[in-house]
């Protein structure tokens, strides 16, 4: 799986945002903080709101929040509202691929790479980033000793 720019983007601009809930941060704040390109960002934030994961507020004392709080707010949710599914396989979601022959058996893995996703994604916060307290079964694997080298 590669995690795209814009997700990345998206998840770094509201962790910044939950830094500072429920306060209105400015785009200048924002993109400052973490170094992120304004024009991307500011689309980004175009999508999120409209996904309804922040709200905006125009006028000089407008900004970015957090439409609800980052405790009920998944990555796996970001991820979907700014790059769409989780998993895909040539443009099919994994249930939706068929093979025939010594590669029938393979949607199986592809599902089942959608659920390990969906497992780490779909159980993690914002807040559980933002205050370094992963579930559990995350951080396991975090701290797992080939978890961080390269293959």
């Amino acid at each position: 799986m590669e995690i795209s720019a814009k997700t990345d983007y998206a998840v770094r601009a509201l962790l910044g945002l939950a830094a500072r809930a429920p306060d209105l941060v400015k785009v200048d704040v924002i993109i400052g903080e973490q170094n992120l390109p304004r024009k991307f960002v500011e689309a980004i934030l175009g999508e999120l709101r409209r996904a309804g994961i922040v709200r905006s507020q125009r006028g000089a004392e407008g900004g970015y929040a957090l439409a609800r709080p980052a405790s009920e707010i998944t990555l796996g949710a970001v991820i979907r509202a700014v790059d769409g599914p989780l998993a895909e396989v040539r443009g099919l979601r994994p249930n939706e691929t068929s093979y025939t022959g010594v590669a029938e058996h393979l949607p199986e893995v592809w599902v089942a790479v959608r659920a390990s996703l969906r497992r780490v994604l779909d159980e993690t916060s914002l807040q559980q980033v933002l205050n370094g307290k992963l579930p559990a079964h995350v951080r396991k694997m975090v701290d797992a000793p080939d978890a961080w080298l390269p293959r």
